[in-house]
């Protein structure tokens, strides 16, 4: 097996993260290897914003937590968010948008980076809150979120998990 085969059958989900932050250098490859991921027609839809300030990163926590209806932090106390929005003049853009959450989560752990995806990122930028923030980012153009790929050094191991049987099919 292959380092990166390896890498796409071990990694796996971190839900606890150690109190700090990932540094800047590792977190510009894991970004560089989200952008390089596949997209239909090469549009290049994804678009991705880097949040390591620890207020911005616990009011994202906050308003994916609202909208699970949750008071427990959706972020397992991850330090540093990267956030994944498609344009939406993609037609693939959900698709595009999931391809390069998958480069982000297995580029963060070639590099002994504990990831997660976190959901409701389409609900939190349709928020009146969320739009208020694209704003004061920069982002004009009308995008829809993806996902929130959060960022830390594990606290502890990953659990393993069995893959269920009975899930792929052979046609010769």
């Amino acid at each position: 097996m292959n380092q990166t085969t390896q890498i796409l059958k071990t990694r796996r989900s971190c839900k606890n993260y150690k109190p700090q932050h990932v540094e800047r250098q590792l977190i510009d490859e894991i970004v560089a290897c989200g952008l390089n991921g596949a997209t239909g027609r090469n549009m290049q839809a994804p678009i991705f914003v880097v949040v390591t300030n620890d207020d911005v990163v616990a009011k994202l926590s906050k308003l994916n937590a609202d909208v699970l209806g949750a008071k427990s932090d959706p972020f397992y106390g991850a330090k540093d968010v990267i956030v994944v929005l498609c344009t939406k003049q993609a037609h693939t853009n959900v698709y595009d948008g999931s391809v390069a959450m998958g480069n982000l989560m297995n580029a963060a752990y070639s590099l002994g980076v504990g990831s997660c995806w976190i959901h409701r990122a389409k609900e939190v930028f349709y928020s009146p809150e969320g739009k208020q923030l694209l704003a004061e980012w920069g982002i004009t153009e009308e995008v829809e979120g993806i996902g929130f790929c959060v960022l830390g050094y594990p606290n502890g191991e990953p659990v393993p998990k069995t893959i269920k049987d009975g899930r792929v099919y052979i046609v010769e």
